[in-house]
């Protein structure tokens, strides 16, 4: 069953999802909705030239990576050990969701998600502390990084982007390793990739997911 939601600040029970995790449709992205989704698990996911409204997803298997199990291979850490990447958090969040936005061109790709609404919202969310980047930088340039929702101790993944080998991975490390050394609990990639997989991503049930992001 397929919700419709309106101005009212409210989402359904994530009860009886679609097998791909569509929720609910409607609504729209204020920080206050952007927030309250996330703190079910919720986020909005939908091709900005197809759709009208905002899609809401909630997967009831969770993909997700715990910091102190993220995978490093002995090639990626040795070419983070030679100093070839610098890597930053926070300084440059126009850059990395812009960069998300058009990497490998993915702006003009049909069903293109990351388009001016969802940027506007998310840089808002960065303005007031909810959002956050990882940036990685080579030769002065940025070549990569992601970004995502922070709530409590839980970083909810949103896009990464690598304009040269390995930088969307370094940044995903660093944030992995930040989280472990600050009391980071989890976090959630939304859909399997191979990449992430091979970095230690692992699904869990909705119930467990919940435990660990209600903990918060």
């Amino acid at each position: 069953m397929i919700y419709r939601i309106g101005k009212e600040l409210i989402f359904p029970r994530p009860v009886d999802v679609e097998p791909d995790g569509l929720l609910c449709v409607g609504g729209d992205l204020s920080v206050d909705r952007l927030l309250l989704a996330y703190s079910y698990g919720i986020f909005p996911w939908y091709s900005f030239r197809d759709e009208k409204e905002p899609l809401w997803y909630c997967p009831q298997q969770r993909f997700v990576i715990f910091p102190d199990e993220i995978h490093v291979s002995h090639s990626m850490r040795t070419l983070m050990n030679k100093g070839v990447f610098e890597v930053s958090m926070g300084e440059c969040f126009d850059g990395v969701i812009n960069g998300c936005a058009a990497a490998d061109g993915r702006n003009v790709h049909a069903g293109a998600w990351l388009g001016d609404e969802i940027i506007r919202a998310y840089t808002e969310l960065h303005r007031q502390g909810f959002a956050q980047s990882v940036e990685v930088w080579q030769d002065g340039k940025l070549v990569g990084g992601l970004y995502g929702v922070t709530i409590g101790r839980a970083f909810f993944g949103e896009s990464m982007f690598s304009l040269v080998p390995n930088a969307s991975k370094v940044a995903l490390i660093y944030l992995a390793d930040f989280m472990r050394e600050h009391g980071g609990s989890i976090i959630d990639c939304q859909f399997e990739t191979p990449h992430l997989k091979s970095m230690g991503g692992r699904y869990i049930s909705y119930k467990e997911y919940m435990d660990i992001i209600s903990r918060d």
